[in-house]
């Protein structure tokens, strides 16, 4: 199936989010209420709700979307490179419009394939619920309602290492260690997103680390592919 995919036509994508509100406190009561009852299978005993909320951001009811970054591979000054273009804002609404406005466009020229590591699980379903949250309409590829799943055009990095383990889950970080692949996570990790976003206040060190991950996962599936790896000289940022 690998060998079959055209890598002109996959739209790789990472998804960064945070918790809604910058702290439990913030948060309005109704929120913080539903918060509580969530937080209750995740909470250890000498946990505090404060504490806890740090991770409300893995959830589309209790977070948002402050980044996508997208990539995909083309022909440029004839050779090949990967094109990044990222979407931010501290306005949710804006950047998800960009983003569907994007995808709907791309989709009108060519089959457009998502990929992204651990996508079916997180980023893809992540995307689709903050879209509708913010009263944007679905992009079809996202717009899973009756599709079979061989219908479905969505690539998970995750998902193609199983190799039928449903129980494993590999990070993006080990998989690169492994392969031999430069790792994103050089600056900061996902667990440090939310501080750095509504403590430090620095969107800008986020969305570069989004960037990274984009890089990753495009250059995984060309060593799945056996394909020619992409050099730093071959990145391309549109959105500087």
């Amino acid at each position: 199936m690998l060998a079959q995919l055209k890598i002109g036509n996959i739209l790789f994508l990472d998804i960064e989010t945070v918790p809604a509100y910058p702290s439990f406190q913030d948060a309005p009561e109704n929120v913080k209420t539903f918060w509580v009852k969530k937080s209750a299978y995740l909470k250890k005993e000498e946990e505090t709700q404060e504490e806890i909320y740090s991770r409300a951001g893995i959830y589309a009811e209790f977070g948002r979307i402050i980044c996508i970054s997208t990539g995909m591979i083309g022909i440029q000054d004839e050779k090949r490179v990967l094109r990044l273009k990222s979407f931010f804002a501290p306005d949710e609404h804006t950047l998800l419009g960009e983003f569907a406005d994007m995808i709907t466009r791309l989709s009108e020229k060519r089959e457009i394939i998502l990929c992204a590591h651990n996508g079916k699980e997180f980023d893809f379903p992540y995307i689709s619920r903050r879209l509708l949250i913010n009263g944007i309409s679905l992009p079809a590829l996202f717009d899973l309602s009756g599709k079979k799943p061989w219908e479905i055009r969505h690539i998970d990095t995750m998902e193609l290492w199983k190799f039928g383990d449903h129980k494993h889950y590999t990070s993006l970080d080990l998989l690169t260690s492994v392969l031999n692949i430069a790792s994103p996570k050089i600056d900061i990790d996902g667990s440090q997103v939310a501080q750095v976003y509504w403590k430090d206040n620095d969107l800008a060190r986020i969305v570069e680390y989004c960037r990274r991950d984009v890089i990753a996962i495009a250059q995984l599936l060309l060593r799945y592919k056996e394909d020619v790896m992409l050099k730093p000289e071959d990145i391309v940022v549109l959105d500087t």
